[in-house]
């Protein structure tokens, strides 16, 4: 099955998700993964994954930063208002002010994708 994406070409083959930018890992193998490495339950990875990623997204969105050394940083950054342009016309709009979520890589995660 492939699978067109705004920017992004992945098809999908068994488990393994294969896009121009090499394998991509899903939640199910995530789960997987860490099920194998912990010894629990695939349940009690998802359970522990999900609750991990709940628990970043609220404090990001109450604007606390959250800091796994070794792994990096989760903050909420603020967007400057800016001018943008629609595709279908080319007419000029205004984007307004927005808050976004940034992950910004810890050191010794970059130097191990180095």
């Amino acid at each position: 099955m492939t699978k067109s994406y705004h920017h992004d070409f992945i098809i999908n083959i068994g488990y393994t998700n294969v896009s121009k930018r090499g394998v991509q890992m899903n939640k199910a193998q995530l789960i997987e993964k860490i099920a194998t490495e912990t010894k629990v339950s695939k349940a009690q990875a998802e359970a522990i994954l999900d609750c991990a990623v709940e628990n970043i997204k609220k404090s990001v969105k109450k604007g606390d930063d959250v800091k796994l050394v070794g792994f990096g940083t989760f903050t909420k950054a603020k967007r400057k208002a800016r001018t943008g342009r629609n595709p279908q016309t080319g007419k000029a709009i205004k984007i307004p002010a927005a808050w976004a979520p940034k992950f910004r890589a810890g050191a010794e995660f970059k130097a191990m994708v180095k």
